[in-house]
């Protein structure tokens, strides 16, 4: 089998890695572009010409990278479920009472769901996906609720957390944090870090006065 030839020195072609890299930072700014205005606008509401405007290309381009708009959605969707996860998965394994790892999930639970991705995750609906897309969707938040369900359990065993129903407790702390994408405004005079504060420390103290406070 004949030898690769090496490539001249100062030659104008790019290499294999290099058109990766460009085709890799290409398709992310098609993501970027098209999460900002799923959020702002709705994924009916956003067109793949709407996308392409954005990133003044003809919407042609945009076919270079995905198949149609529900591919964009998913792709958009899933980061932000898999940096959700991801943290959680790292958090859920640290060392640490039940009541630390819950706190510092959650706070990195919130702080994804004040970036793009995280937004479209609470921002997009079951049915704007098709069916294929809607059920890994699903797949994807209930691992996420079986984390965090976990580690309340673990919570409660060693004595730091308390609650009756591990389970509806998770749906309450994932319900509150999952809003965040709907309500928070990165203009807004709130910082991510302030927000992910009070809301974890609303979540892990309640609002129930005690002892002479009460």
């Amino acid at each position: 089998m004949a030898k690769a030839l090496p490539q001249t020195a100062g030659s104008p072609w790019p290499t294999a890695e290099d058109r990766d890299r460009v085709r890799l930072r290409k398709k992310e700014a098609v993501l970027s572009a098209a999460v900002r205005l799923f959020n702002s606008k709705g994924f009916n509401a956003t067109s793949l010409d709407d996308v392409a405007e954005a990133l003044q290309v003809t919407k042609p381009t945009i076919y270079h990278y995905f198949a149609n708009k529900d591919e964009i959605l998913f792709e958009c969707v899933r980061r932000g479920l898999c940096s959700i996860n991801d943290a959680a998965a790292r958090v859920a394994a640290q060392g640490g009472s039940g009541a630390d790892r819950l706190r510092a999930l959650m706070t990195d639970y919130a702080k994804v769901m004040t970036q793009d991705f995280g937004m479209c995750v609470t921002r997009t609906a079951d049915s704007e996906l098709s069916a294929e897309s809607r059920s890994q969707f699903r797949a994807l938040k209930r691992q996420i609720d079986l984390t965090v369900r976990r580690v309340v359990e673990e919570g409660v065993k060693d004595g730091s957390l308390h609650t009756a129903d591990a389970r509806l407790a998770t749906f309450t702390m994932t319900g509150a944090l999952n809003w965040i994408g709907r309500w928070y405004d990165p203009e807004g005079e709130m910082s991510a870090e302030a927000v992910a504060a009070g809301i974890v420390s609303t979540l892990m103290n309640g609002l129930a006065a005690t002892g002479k406070a009460a």
